[in-house]
């Protein structure tokens, strides 16, 4: 009788544990993670590795790309160029086998150097499809399985895109829609007020559902946008939120109408009077998190936290929409926030710690002397970051900077790191590694 009950209970206990261990591993089906925040929930993420240990696998990639890989359901996709092509790919995430890869486009760029090229943009799926987007325009639809389901040129059938490096720009998938921010203009003086549109396709077919234009006050080369938009969610409203040219937007899902705008956030202004430089522009992408947006503005502009309750209408002059100010902004990477303490890489590799209720600067340390194009991601206690000679550092979180170690993967890396179902997963422009 005592046998058969702990039998039982064995059986329960099991049963329980399954998925609550299940319930921490979780697929990465867009760039910035499963709640569009850098973070992820797993446990026991490898910190400390080199190329002769932890290597699960590493399968060598056609061409560059800064295209961050998303993982769903045992697979990885990214984009990447292959000798001028541009091509979508799929893997196995259990051994790294390339299971497809499909041609979408020619002409692929390199942008600024060696810095990046056309695939830049990051997949996302929901499953099902996966959608590709490339700094040349080309949007597309295609199955799991690598077929193409529809394809089409943004810049043909929204405009002709003006923009110095190409569109970077991530789309979000959402339900049954998928939706652009495409925030770019003429580079000369006295030119219209539209700054790019805002777009919501139908994702089973590429039907334009609705299409917003945007009005700024932005000039020349501030016109032009490197970030990428976000659906947020809290309670019953959403919103579609789009950062760009001189100004953050949030429009409704429906119709594409604006809700509110906070702007003067690029050129000289309150923000940032000593900014007088008109090629400064948006590249890093907000954090929109409990309660409040946490704005990245251009070259030697402010980092600005806004209250969103309080966010209604042009908010610009709103002084109870504004929590804090802080002097020194990311360059190209999207803040983190844990705790009670927001993380900023900038471009030089320094990690700023600042208060969430204040903005005020804890500290300020070097991770490494080399350049960052990534955004660092969050899990388990520990920052990992990726820099341009293949450094990939992880930092513990906390008030008190602390490097727990630095690992080489031998080449440029462009794309941030994704976890997924235990492993971390590092993209270079040679090679993806997964890291167990």
């Amino acid at each position: 009788m005592m046998k058969t009950l702990l039998r039982q209970l064995t059986a329960i206990c099991t049963l329980v544990a399954v998925p609550c261990s299940g319930a921490l591993a979780e697929d990465w089906r867009q760039w910035r993670g499963p709640a569009n925040d850098g973070h992820s929930t797993e446990r026991g993420i490898v910190s400390n590795w080199s190329l002769d240990s932890n290597v699960k696998w590493k399968t060598p990639l056609p061409g560059r790309g800064g295209s961050t890989p998303i993982v769903v359901d045992g697979r990885i996709f990214l984009t990447s160029g292959d000798a001028g092509d541009l091509v979508a790919m799929g893997l196995s995430a259990e051994n790294g086998e390339v299971l497809w890869k499909t041609k979408l486009a020619t002409g692929d760029q390199p942008a600024r150097g060696d810095e990046g090229n056309s695939a830049s943009a990051s997949p996302v799926s929901d499953g099902k499809h996966v959608w590709v987007f490339f700094s040349n325009g080309t949007l597309a639809c295609l199955t799991v399985e690598g077929k193409e389901v529809w394809k089409f040129d943004v810049g043909e059938r929204f405009g002709a895109l003006d923009i110095q490096f190409g569109l970077t720009s991530t789309p979000v998938l959402d339900g049954d829609y998928l939706y652009l921010q495409l925030i770019h203009g003429r580079m000369q003086r006295g030119d219209d007020t539209r700054t790019g549109q805002v777009i919501k396709l139908e994702k089973g077919t590429g039907a334009t559902v609705w299409v917003h234009d945007r009005v700024t006050n932005a000039d020349f080369e501030c016109k032009h946008s490197y970030a990428s938009p976000f659906i947020h969610r809290e309670g019953e409203s959403a919103m579609l939120v789009v950062h760009g040219a001189d100004c953050i937007t949030a429009h409704d899902l429906v119709t594409g109408k604006e809700l509110w705008r906070f702007a003067e956030l690029n050129g000289p202004t309150r923000w940032n009077p000593k900014q007088n430089d008109p090629t400064f522009r948006f590249v890093a992408s907000p954090l929109i998190t409990r309660g409040r947006v946490i704005v990245p503005t251009a070259k030697e502009g402010p980092l600005v936290s806004l209250n969103l309750e309080q966010l209604k209408g042009d908010s610009s002059a709103k002084a109870q929409a504004v929590a804090w100010v802080s002097p020194k902004t990311p360059d190209v990477s999207i803040p983190v926030a844990v705790d009670n303490y927001i993380y900023l890489l900038q471009k030089d590799g320094r990690l700023q710690c600042v208060e969430w209720d204040t903005g005020k600067e804890v500290y300020l340390q070097r991770v490494h002397s080399s350049q960052h194009r990534t955004s660092p991601i969050y899990a388990d206690g520990h920052l990992y970051m990726a820099s341009s000679d293949g450094t990939v550092s992880v930092v513990k979180t906390g008030p008190e900077f602390e490097l727990v170690s630095s690992n080489n993967v031998g080449a440029p890396v462009t794309a941030s790191p994704v976890i997924s179902h235990g492993t971390l997963y590092i993209r270079s422009f040679e090679a993806i590694f997964a890291i167990r």
